[in-house]
């Protein structure tokens, strides 16, 4: 009796969490979040979603816009973690900070777009790894023991980080590329008009 064919198993899907707060620099978080919308249009497998700490509610940005953030932040519950900048709240808060390098140990990639690369560092985890943020900021990421390398996106496997505002569109282009290959990338900057700006600096 010839045994039934094994069902192919279905890709899973990229799980993106985008940590908005109140102070978030706008198009840090909205710029990759139009990457990883445009990804599902182009083929790719990917999951979005905004998060705050400790419960869903209203955000007020970096300019005045309003976002409401449908879920609460559970740090294991992503594949990948997106930490805009735009201020200094999430520094001086031990929880994120605590729950920054829980994700991280739980296996997510945790990736900062400009200053909110200063919150990874705070939480300990760009110290003697090689990592960028906005230009201005380049001194304080060192002095707190980044290895910074001159670079638009660095990727250090679980740590991935970028230079200032728009580079987290190149960021999130990357990690479509990475996760879920160029043609989908090359999809994306397709239909958004774009193309990936800068060097991709990756360890060996």
């Amino acid at each position: 009796m010839d045994a039934a064919p094994a069902k192919e198993k279905k890709p899973m899907p990229l799980r993106v969490q985008i940590l908005m707060y109140d102070g978030v620099e706008e198009q840090d978080a909205i710029g990759p979040r139009d990457v990883f919308g445009h990804a599902v249009q182009a083929g790719g497998q990917v999951e979005t979603t905004l998060v705050r700490p400790s419960a869903p509610g209203e955000v007020t940005c970096f300019f005045g816009t309003k976002v409401m953030v449908p879920a609460a932040w559970e740090p294991t519950d992503a594949d990948l973690l997106i930490v805009p900048g735009g201020g200094d709240q999430l520094i001086k808060d031990p929880d994120v900070l605590r729950d920054l390098v829980r994700a991280q140990q739980a296996g997510v990639t945790v990736a900062g777009v400009c200053t909110g690369v200063l919150v990874l560092s705070a939480a300990g985890l760009t110290n003697g790894r090689p990592c960028t943020t906005h230009h201005l900021a380049k001194a304080d990421l060192a002095a707190q023991g980044g290895m910074v390398v001159d670079a638009r996106v660095v990727d250090d496997g679980n740590l991935v980080t970028a230079g200032g505002v728009t580079s987290g569109i190149d960021l999130a282009l990357w990690m479509v590329t990475r996760e879920c290959g160029a043609a989908v990338a090359a999809g994306v900057e397709s239909i958004m008009e774009y193309e990936q700006r800068g060097v991709v600096w990756r360890s060996s």
